[in-house]
């Protein structure tokens, strides 16, 4: 992102002030592993990427919040008082839902300019509303004063998502925005919040992002509907075993007490979550041991129990993994995020990178009309201020 530039529109549309104006960056996502675990208090494995948020912002004094983009035609200009209005189906709910949560721990919000620009790919399942969330929730952090670590502005960000966008997301994508460490991974239990921050040593491999380029609409998919199936799961086996989430059965447990959920889909919904978290431990395992072959294995894996048991991939997710794995040099591939179109994560022989980008985009294009896009993911930090003007 030239910043220049985004300084030169915030001028241009907000004019010059006394008041000192700052730029933040918040990165989206990739989970390389442990998907739809996170509301499940499982384990997840997810890293910051070079991709993200940046937001420009000042306060005026004007009394008025008022929110652009350069990614939107929308904008929005409200009172303090008007923050927690909806504005059904728009961008501006992410940053007011996260001005919102900072009212009701006493932050007294007063008038703003703020301008936000993202590279993260709308839609395509790295995370661009997390993104939104956690560099809207440093900002106010630092221009208020608030003082919360990192952890608590990811959780206040999850709340923001949860209680104003209205979708049931789990802690991960804000998480992962929030304290991400440049070239390594979060292992994160979304029970607990314990994490360790593992180095990703790929040793001659790279991550690569393929993006199918069919747009999922998160609030609008069966995101909330499989966290329901979730529940229920939940409900079935709390006759035999007193839990909460799934995250607390082993999956040697499970398969001693999955007769007691009668109906089939919620089964294997829970068979998913509770396989897919034992799975993400044996990723840890295998990738801090140098066992990338392996690392690869149960990448795919966890994609095969996304289609089967979870279904949440759809024939482009499945297309992309499939002509992935037909490629030499290609040790993994899976979905990454919701689902439901999105993104996917393959683990390749950086000797092989546009061998697979170019077998993969021609494959994917004859099976399903559709033109993917490609990108090396670079591991980068969290949430940061980049620079004041």
């Amino acid at each position: 992102m030239d910043i220049t530039m985004l300084k030169k529109k915030f001028i241009n549309r907000y004019g010059q002030s006394k008041e000192e104006s700052g730029i933040y960056f918040a990165p989206g996502r990739v989970n390389l592993i442990g998907e739809h675990t996170d509301y499940n208090g499982g384990y997840v494995f997810p890293c910051a990427i070079n991709f993200g948020t940046y937001l420009a912002i000042r306060k005026n004094n004007d009394n008025l919040v008022r929110m652009a983009s350069m990614n939107f035609d929308y904008t929005a200009a409200v009172t303090p008082e008007e923050i927690q209005q909806k504005h059904e189906g728009q961008w501006v709910n992410y940053p007011l839902g996260v001005l919102n949560e900072f009212r009701k721990l006493g932050i007294a919000i007063t008038g703003m300019d703020m301008l936000f620009y993202g590279n993260v790919p709308n839609g395509a399942g790295l995370s661009s509303s997390a993104s939104i969330e956690i560099a809207t929730a440093l900002a106010i952090n630092e221009l208020y004063y608030a003082e919360l670590d990192g952890i608590a502005l990811a959780q206040l960000g999850q709340r923001a998502e949860n209680l104003f966008v209205g979708v049931n997301c789990g802690i991960m994508d804000q998480f992962a925005s929030a304290m991400g460490k440049k070239d390594s991974a979060l292992f994160l239990d979304c029970n607990t919040l314990e994490y360790k921050i593992v180095p990703l040593n790929l040793n001659g491999y790279k991550l690569l992002i393929t993006n199918t380029n069919k747009r999922r609409g998160l609030a609008d998919s069966k995101y909330n509907e499989r966290r329901s199936e979730c529940e229920q799961a939940v409900e079935y086996i709390r006759k035999v075993k007193d839990i909460k989430l799934l995250g607390e059965i082993t999956e040697s447990e499970f398969y001693l007490i999955e007769k007691h959920i009668p109906d089939e889909n919620v089964k294997k919904r829970a068979r998913h979550v509770v396989t897919e978290i034992k799975r993400t431990v044996d990723a840890v395992e295998a990738l801090n041991a140098g066992d990338l072959e392996k690392f690869g294995a149960l990448m795919n894996g966890s994609h095969d129990s996304l289609r089967d048991d979870y279904e949440v991939t759809g024939p482009e997710l499945d297309t992309l993994v499939e002509e992935a794995r037909k490629v030499l040099g290609v040790i993994g591939s899976r979905m990454t995020g919701a689902g439901f179109g999105g993104c996917t994560v393959s683990l390749v022989d950086e000797k092989q990178v546009n061998t697979v980008i170019q077998k993969v985009g021609k494959n994917y294009t004859i099976r399903t009309g559709l033109k993917a896009d490609f990108y090396v993911a670079g591991i980068g930090d969290g949430a940061k201020l980049i620079e004041r003007f």
